[in-house]
This record gives structure tokens, C-alpha cells and sequence, in this order.
């Protein structure tokens, strides 16, 4: 695959460091700029592809990727609020509503009111609910370890690094923003 630019080749043909960049090759303000190295594009197809792959395993237990992020996050802390879970579960809190009372209909979750704040709901997973947390995790942890296999304890550390640092300049330039990812 070439690379087309608007910058200067130097005499031996090489392409400008400008055009080795990948971080101005992933810019969308540039000339140069390519979709294949914008981080961005890449996050969003590998969520996208993991999701569709996670999605027809989830569905022969009977709940959607959705339920199943709520699932996880309650599965590590609970109770929370359902602010907290949406922020969590990057799912704006009008749907996350929505997930939650899903969720109480089918079993799956009890909500309360929070004791020291009346105004806050908070939500824990029922015994069922655990039941079917423990059954997702069975049949989505196949092919997470298929995922990572050929990765080094190392170059999953740092992926997982450079997510976060991703994270936290969002945080930086978008406040409010620091809960996605966390």
C-alpha cells in the first residue's frame, strides 16, 4: 500500500518522518490524514467486532450486550447508582434507565433507595442475576483468551496503558469526561 502526501520526498526516495508519523497520519486535520491510523476508528471496530462476536453468545442466555455491561460492572462493586453504572457502562442515563428496569422485570436486578440520599437509586444484582453474570462470563471468557493470545503479559500491559492515557487526556480536554474507561 503507498502513501499519497502533499509533503516532499527527500533525495533517496524515503518517506518525509512527516509521512512515518503515525500519530499525523491518524490527525483528520492533516493532508496526510489516513482512517487505518486514526486510534479512534481502530477503538470502534474492535468494540464493534467484539460486541457483534459477544452478542449471539449472550442471546442463548437470554440477555443483550447492554444487560451484560451492567452485569460486569455489578459484578466487581455493589451496589451503585445508576448514574454511576451508566458512567461506568458509557451508556447515557436515559437508556441506562431504561437497561435497569429491563433488568428489575426479568429478575436480574433489585433497586433501592440509596439510605444517605434519598434522591439516588441504587442497584445490586439479584441471586438470578449472579447466577446468569456467572454464565455470561462462562461462555463471552473463551473468546477473550482466544483475543489475547498472542499478546505478551507486557504488550497487554501496555495496551491497557495506553487506553487509560488515552482516558485521561479525554479527561483533560472534555471535563466530566474522566468516567469512560474507568
Amino acid at each position: 500500500m503507498q502513501v499519497f502526501s502533499l509533503a516532499a520526498r527527500d533525495a533517496g526516495g524515503y518517506r518525509s518522518r512527516m509521512e512515518q508519523d503515525s500519530r499525523i497520519l491518524g490527525d483528520p486535520g492533516t493532508p496526510l490524514f489516513r482512517v487505518d491510523k486514526y486510534p479512534f476508528y481502530q477503538l470502534n471496530r474492535v468494540a464493534n467486532r467484539y460486541n457483534t462476536l459477544i452478542e449471539s453468545r449472550l442471546r442463548e442466555i437470554g440477555i443483550d450486550v447492554p444487560s451484560w455491561r451492567v452485569m460486569m460492572i455489578l459484578g466487581e462493586t455493589q451496589p451503585l447508582s445508576i448514574g454511576r453504572i451508566a458512567d461506568k457502562a458509557v451508556i447515557n442515563l436515559s437508556t441506562m434507565m431504561r437497561i435497569i428496569q429491563r433488568m428489575r422485570r426479568d429478575g436480574l436486578v433489585v433497586s433501592a433507595r440509596n439510605p444517605d440520599d434519598g434522591r439516588v437509586t441504587d442497584v445490586s444484582l439479584t441471586p438470578m442475576g449472579r447466577g446468569r453474570l456467572a454464565e455470561a462470563r462462562e461462555i463471552t471468557a473463551p473468546v477473550y483468551k482466544e483475543l489475547i493470545a498472542d499478546f505478551s503479559a507486557a504488550d497487554f500491559d501496555q495496551l491497557i496503558a495506553l487506553l487509560l492515557r488515552l482516558n485521561d487526556n479525554l479527561a483533560r480536554i472534555a471535563p466530566g469526561s474522566e468516567a469512560l474507561l474507568k
